[in-house]
């Protein structure tokens, strides 16, 4: 089984999912990223409006964010949002 990533997905609000994913993908302003365990850390600012997939083997999860930024570091990947909320599905990929 390949490594799992760490993922924390956190708005203004309150903390709206963590967990093991197998991948992340984000769109920040410098374009989209696929994130797997393992990344080189960075810091990047979300895309406005943008949309986080999450990939898991028991079902993928999408959330709608604005604003915010995507953090990468040894310990995983945190997202963090102005807003967030589940993505409709007409808007998930």
């Amino acid at each position: 089984m390949a490594n799992q990533l760490h993922v924390d997905v956190v708005s203004v609000e309150e903390k709206v999912w963590s967990g093991e994913a197998d991948m992340l993908v984000a769109r920040t302003t410098e374009g989209e990223l696929g994130i797997l365990h393992g990344h080189a850390p960075l810091l990047g600012q979300l895309a406005e409006p943008a949309q986080i997939r999450i990939k898991r083997p028991e079902g993928d999860l999408a959330y709608d964010v604005a604003g915010g930024f995507l953090s990468v570091d040894a310990n995983g990947a945190t997202v963090l949002a102005e807003s967030c909320q589940p993505a409709s599905a007409d808007t998930a990929h």
